[in-house]
């Protein structure tokens, strides 16, 4: 596969195959993606896997977080607090065109927010990574960040593995570190659930769209 098959396949994969992942594997790949670009070679990604037995028990923590409801408080926003156009209309398309694949309408609120459930189980990933920044990180090394995780996730697709990224963990911050145990000064960034994909799952079918090019880039003398 060469990089342009690894582009063209990745996708976020939201139903996972319960078949394991190989450890060696894994780590060959992360060893692989750290040669990604990175401002002044800082290299500012920190990461913790769970898998196996850990996995189930920080599955079974965020069961327990779930029900008693509410969420953490994010140490950063998602997104901007007040969206504008046409970068809202690119996410509210992005999020009916996953409904429509899983068969649920908009007036079934309650469907869709246990659908939502499923990100804080890695839709049943068998491997679940979080990548952390130390706190004293600015823009330019949270974009090191985005160079490191599109190497990976290309070098997944290498491999025949997938993976969804998932900023959604932020929302569960204070849980999640309580269980990692992280270095005090980090602060969670993202997790990453890493599997094989469910080929026939419907909403792995979903290709988000692309704006054209003439919309985001011009050119002159070229």
């Amino acid at each position: 596969m060469n990089v342009s098959e690894a582009v063209a396949r990745r996708l976020t994969v939201r139903v996972f195959e319960d078949r394991p992942v190989d450890g060696a594997l894994l780590r060959e790949i992360l060893s692989k993606a750290t040669r990604a670009a990175s401002g002044g070679n800082v290299q500012p990604w920190n990461f913790h896997v769970l898998g196996g037995k850990d996995l189930a028990d920080f599955r079974a923590l965020m069961e327990v977080r779930l029900a008693q409801g509410g969420t953490d408080e994010a140490e950063y926003a998602i997104y901007p607090p007040k969206l504008k156009e046409p970068y809202r209309t690119r996410r509210s398309e992005l999020g009916e065109d996953m409904y429509v694949k899983l068969g649920i309408v908009r007036e079934d609120r309650p469907a869709r927010l246990e659908w939502l459930k499923n990100n804080y189980r890695f839709f049943g990933a068998p491997v679940g990574l979080f990548c952390y920044v130390d706190r004293c990180m600015g823009a330019p090394q949270w974009s090191d960040l985005g160079m490191y995780l599109a190497t990976f996730a290309l070098l997944l697709c290498e491999a025949g593995l997938d993976c969804c990224f998932q900023e959604a963990w932020a929302n569960y911050s204070k849980t999640v570190d309580a269980f990692i145990k992280p270095d005090p000064e980090h602060m969670l960034f993202c997790g990453v659930g890493v599997g094989y994909r469910k080929e026939d799952a419907p909403v792995n079918q979903l290709e988000s769209k692309r704006v054209p090019l003439e919309e985001i880039a011009s050119f002159r003398g070229i």
